[in-house]
C-alpha cells in the first residue's frame, strides 16, 4: 500500500547504481525508512535531487517493498537550515546517531518531533552542545534506554556535590574516588531538570552520555566521533604552533 504525503526528514543520501540515490528518511508515522529514488540525474529531476539532502524536511510518497521502499515523489516543505562549523558537525553526528540506533520501520513519532525541534535550534547562539545533550537524553528515553538522572542506583537522591559514573544499565553509580571521567551530581541534575549547566559540567555530561551511547552502539563507534576528535586535535596543534 502506498504511503502518501508522509512528513519526513532526510538523514542520509548516497548514490545507488548509476542514476539513483539510496535515502534514509526519518518519518513521522513509519520511523526510519530506507527508500530508493530512481533516475534522479538530469535537469528535469533537479528539484527532487535537491530535496533529498540531509536535514531537508519533506512530504514523501513511497511504496514499501521489503527492506527498501521505492520513492515515488518528494517535495521540500521548507528551506533546510544553513549550518556551518560546529553546528554542521553536530547535524552530521545527530543523523548518524539516529541511523545507528533507530531500527527501520519502527514508528517513533515523538522522536520525529524531537528531531524537528533540534534541527531548528542547532544554529542557536552559544553553540550546539547543550541541545545535543538534551537530544541524547531524549533519544535514550524514547528508545527504552533511559536512565534516572535524579537518583542513584540505590534509589537515593543525587548529591549535587558528589561524583557519579553513569552506567548504561545501573544508572548513576556513586564514585567516592572521584576518578577521571566521573560526573558531578550537579551536572546530572541539570540535565534531568532541563537546566543548562556551566561549561565544565556540560563537558562532563558529554563524556557521561557518550559512554552510555557507546554501549548501545556496540563495537563500531560513530564515524562522526572520530572526525570530531581529529578536528579537536588539529585545533590544539594550531594553538600550540602560534
Amino acid at each position: 500500500m502506498r504511503v502518501l504525503a508522509q512528513p519526513a526528514f532526510v538523514l542520509h543520501a548516497r548514490p545507488w547504481r548509476e542514476t539513483s540515490l539510496m535515502v534514509e528518511l526519518l518519518t513521522r508515522d513509519h520511523g526510519r525508512v530506507g527508500v530508493v529514488a530512481r533516475g534522479v540525474q538530469g535537469a528535469k529531476r533537479h528539484p527532487l535531487r535537491a530535496a533529498l539532502q540531509p536535514l531537508q524536511q519533506l512530504r514523501a510518497d513511497f511504496l514499501p517493498r521489503g527492506e527498501l521502499a521505492r520513492l515515488l515523489q518528494a517535495e521540500a516543505v521548507d528551506a533546510a537550515p544553513r549550518l556551518a562549523g560546529d553546528a554542521l558537525m553536530a547535524a552530521f553526528y545527530v543523523n548518524e546517531l539516529v541511523l545507528r540506533l533507530l531500527p527501520r520501520n519502527d514508528p517513533a513519532p515523538e522522536l520525529f518531533e524531537r528531531y524537528g525541534e533540534l534541527r531548528g535550534r542547532l544554529g542557536d547562539a552559544g553553540g550546539p552542545a547543550w541541545q545535543l545533550r538534551r537530544f541524547e537524553r531524549d533519544l535514550l528515553d524514547l528508545l527504552g534506554y533511559g536512565l534516572s538522572l535524579e537518583e542513584s542506583e540505590e534509589g537515593a537522591p543525587l548529591d549535587p556535590a558528589a561524583r557519579y559514573v553513569l552506567d548504561a544499565e545501573r544508572g548513576a553509580v556513586r564514585d567516592r574516588s572521584h576518578a577521571p571521567g566521573s560526573t558531578s551530581g550537579a551536572a546530572l541534575l541539570s540535565l534531568a531538570q532541563d537546566r543548562p549547566p556551566p561549561p565544565e559540567q556540560l563537558q562532563e555530561l558529554r563524556g557521561a552520555l557518550r559512554g552510555v551511547l557507546a554501549i548501545h552502539l556496540g563495537p563500531q563507534p560513530l564515524k562522526s566521533w572520530g572526525l570530531l576528535s581529529a578536528l579537536a586535535r588539529l585545533g590544539r596543534d594550531q594553538d600550540i604552533s602560534r
